[in-house]
């Protein structure tokens, strides 16, 4: 298998990355870039122009944004059993980028104290914040996974957006999300992914 990088800073959405790798038992290795100018100039700016982590780069190519990273590590080892079969992924896909999408904006808009008006409730993804957390709170009650009865990588995916919806107060605190979030989170590879960005914290 060819060389597999992870660009990330223990501070991001990498950690949501490094879960997965250690969900998959990849080998990898990790890069730490700061923020900062390290983040925004050479070398990093040729594999993310974005300069943003989390990156990773897979037979010298690079691949950004979170979701798609997710995606292609659970494509890439298929032994782990991360992704339902092909013809299966119907709750699979939607979810996932249901997360990518609509979540993030309406969380994001949150957090920013930013209410988007009613009357232009059609001109954004995700309709309204109340609209968003009333669809998740009621798909993930009804099964225990997002895709049926088994952990896939949408739900490492949507449960860290869930867990990080709880800690900051993006998410109410609903049975249902803490009740979801325990549930997928209590896993080997995640408390591995932790202690290991936890390692890589600088002193406060």
């Amino acid at each position: 298998m060819a060389e597999l990088v992870f660009y990330t800073n223990p501070q991001s959405r990498g950690r949501i990355v490094r879960w997965m790798l250690e969900e998959c038992g990849a080998v990898y290795r990790t890069v730490v870039v700061e923020y900062g100018p390290e983040m925004k100039e050479e070398p990093f700016i040729s594999i993310n122009p974005m300069g943003k982590v989390p990156a990773i780069v897979y037979a010298g190519k690079a691949i950004t944004e979170t979701a798609a990273i997710i995606t292609f590590l659970a494509d890439l080892f298929p032994a782990a059993k991360l992704a339902p079969p092909a013809d299966q992924r119907q709750d699979y896909y939607r979810w996932l980028f249901f997360a990518a999408g609509p979540l993030e904006a309406a969380l994001t808009n949150k957090s920013l104290g930013f209410d988007l008006p009613a009357e232009k409730s059609r001109m954004a993804g995700y309709g309204s914040y109340e609209l968003v957390v009333e669809t998740l709170a009621k798909k993930v009650s009804r099964s225990p996974y997002i895709a049926g009865d088994s952990f896939t990588a949408a739900d490492l995916y949507v449960g860290s957006h869930v867990g990080y919806g709880l800690l900051f107060g993006g998410l109410p605190k609903l049975a249902e999300f803490t009740d979801y979030f325990a549930r997928v989170s209590a896993r080997p590879a995640r408390a591995r992914a932790e202690e290991l960005d936890n390692a890589l914290m600088k002193p406060a």
